[in-house]
This record gives structure tokens, C-alpha cells and sequence, in this order.
């Protein structure tokens, strides 16, 4: 069995990353009061007290990795600009479903037709792999490969979903508040970037970050990659 990690959180390395910058103190949400130092400059942007975050940074890799080691799937969602390139890497290099476009609703809460069509874009991918569908016409041909293109984007990243994820890991408590919503009401457990304009209480395990930059996404990321990928 692998081995725990010693997660060591530098605030030095979240403050060089931006994880700090919250948002205008006027669209603070209250219940982030508790994650802030304060505001800063002009434009009253709310600071992230960056030792309240490392610890529930820590608290978060730490049940992730317990997660992992318990082979939970964990589903990652992040929809948001400049960001879906970085799930899509992270769902492929650590083998876990992702959504990195558009959340299609029911994905959770109707799970049982999301999983049918999933089934049936496997299906297609499989014939037109085996050459079953050189029989039909090239315009035929062209319609089943525009089928196929558009379904990878829909459901491309989520393929491997047999039944519901254990986890939901969200990048954006507000860009992806349809997934968190989904989960919440089947009981999944959901870890997710806290910025100062959400609800920290939505998510089990919330982590105070800016999710507007990507360098703070990016170094979080990285945090959580080393934390489920077995070594």
C-alpha cells in the first residue's frame, strides 16, 4: 500500500501564486468573514488570511489522499475561463472523470439518463473503431462523426463513470454552483475553492483560495495531483 505524504503548505509559495486576492469587500459573502484579514488598496479587495487557508488546504489534501488510497472516485469540475485545460490534465494524468466545458444538468441528479447516452457515445466510438460504419454513406459517415465530436465535448471526460462519483472537487464554488447543488442533494461529499463572494458551508471540505487566477488554481492543482496520485 502506498505511502501517506507529509503535506507541507508554504504561505510563502499561496502568496507568490495570488491564492490571496479575494474579491470587492461590497461582494463578500459573510460567511467568508472568518477566512479574511481585511481589505486591501482602492478597490477594497478582500485578503485571504493565507494561515486559515493552508490549514484547510492541508485538511483537504489530506482526506483526498485517504480517498484515493481507498480507490473513492473522486469527479473534478472546472468550467470557468482558462481553467478546463487544467482539469482536463489533471483528470487524464491522474485517471479521474472530469468536466471541463459546460456542466450538463442532471449530470448527478439524473444520472441514469446522462449514463445511457454515455453508453451509447462508447458505442459509437466502438463501431466507428471497428469499421461497422464504412457501410453507410459518406454523408451518414459525417453525420456519426459530428455525433461523435459533440459528445466528446459533453461527455468526453466523464466516460469512465459507471455510477455516481464519491467526491465532487470543484475549482469554483460559483462557476460550477449547478454541480455543487446536484451533489449536495445525493450526499457527495464536495472539496472546493472557497473565493470570498461563496458560501464556504456548501462544501464539506472548503479551501479559502482566489479562483479567479490561474496561478492560484494552478498551484492548489498541483497540491492535489501529488496528493492522489499513488507513488
Amino acid at each position: 500500500m502506498a505511502k501517506e505524504k507529509d503535506f507541507k503548505i508554504s504561505t510563502k509559495e499561496m502568496e507568490k501564486a495570488g491564492v490571496y486576492f479575494g474579491h470587492r469587500a461590497s461582494k463578500s459573502h459573510p460567511k467568508m468573514h472568518q477566512y479574511a484579514l481585511g481589505v486591501k488598496g482602492g478597490d477594497h479587495i478582500h485578503i485571504i488570511d493565507l494561515e486559515k487557508s493552508a490549514q484547510k488546504l492541508k485538511e483537504a489534501l489530506e482526506f483526498l489522499q485517504k480517498s484515493a488510497l481507498e480507490k473513492k472516485n473522486i469527479l473534478f469540475v472546472g468550467t470557468g475561463p482558462g481553467i478546463g485545460s487544467l482539469i482536463e490534465e489533471l483528470g487524464k494524468e491522474a485517471g479521474y472523470p472530469y468536466v471541463n466545458l459546460r456542466w450538463i444538468g442532471g449530470t448527478i441528479t439524473n444520472f441514469g439518463v446522462v449514463k445511457k447516452r454515455i453508453d451509447y457515445f462508447k458505442e459509437l466510438e466502438r463501431k466507428k473503431s471497428a469499421g461497422e460504419l464504412e457501410k453507410y454513406t459518406k454523408k451518414e459517415r459525417a453525420q456519426f462523426d459530428k455525433e461523435i465530436a459533440d459528445l466528446q465535448k459533453k461527455f468526453g471526460g466523464i466516460k469512465s463513470l459507471e455510477k455516481l462519483p464519491d467526491i465532487l472537487f470543484a475549482v469554483s464554488m460559483k462557476q460550477d454552483a449547478l454541480a455543487i447543488r446536484e451533489a449536495k442533494k445525493k450526499n457527495i461529499i464536495i472539496v472546493a475553492l472557497a473565493d470570498t463572494d461563496v458560501d464556504p458551508t456548501l462544501a464539506d471540505y472548503p479551501i479559502p483560495a482566489n479562483d479567479d487566477a490561474i496561478s492560484s488554481v494552478k498551484y492548489i492543482l498541483e497540491k492535489v495531483k501529488k496528493a492522489i496520485i499513488q507513488s
